[in-house]
């Protein structure tokens, strides 16, 4: 990933998708990564933030919950696909589809399953071992899903 990061891209997407994954590995070490565009040739960078004024930068999303179908295609149709999206759409794409049907008809809470996998784990949000107790802390109280 980091041989992608310097590189310049076509598409603004993929950089967007780059910057954000930087940004969650190197949370810990407190690295941030911001995308450019290239005035001449119009293509996107993804650079470290530091240093850079707040409007020499395309500003990153939070979150993917605005995601589209659109978007998932692009990823998907992708000749080299970032590893990050490989992994996560190779989730369902190995899955049975009568399984996918039933997550989707009732529902299943798939962020409570993976919180409750990450606090069998023993680690934090950093990936920093706390222990059993700790992380079922950190996973599966105080969160905004019993809302």
């Amino acid at each position: 990933m980091e041989s992608e990061a310097f590189k310049q891209h076509g598409s603004l997407q993929r950089a967007i998708d780059i910057a954000l994954w930087m940004n969650f590995k190197y949370r810990v070490q407190n690295r941030s990564y911001v995308v450019i565009q290239d005035k001449k040739t119009k293509l996107y960078q993804v650079v470290t933030k530091e240093g850079r004024r707040k409007g020499s930068y395309i500003a990153l999303p939070q979150n993917y919950n605005q995601m589209d179908y659109e978007q998932i295609v692009t990823i998907r149709s992708q000749k080299c696909p970032l590893n990050h999206w490989e992994e996560i759409m190779g989730l369902f794409s190995s899955s049975h589809g009568e399984i996918l049907r039933f997550i989707l008809q009732y529902q299943v809470p798939l962020e409570r399953i993976i919180r409750y996998e990450l606090a069998s784990r023993g680690y934090d949000k950093n990936h920093q071992w706390v222990g059993y107790d700790k992380a079922n802390e950190i996973w599966l109280a105080n969160t905004d899903l019993e809302k």
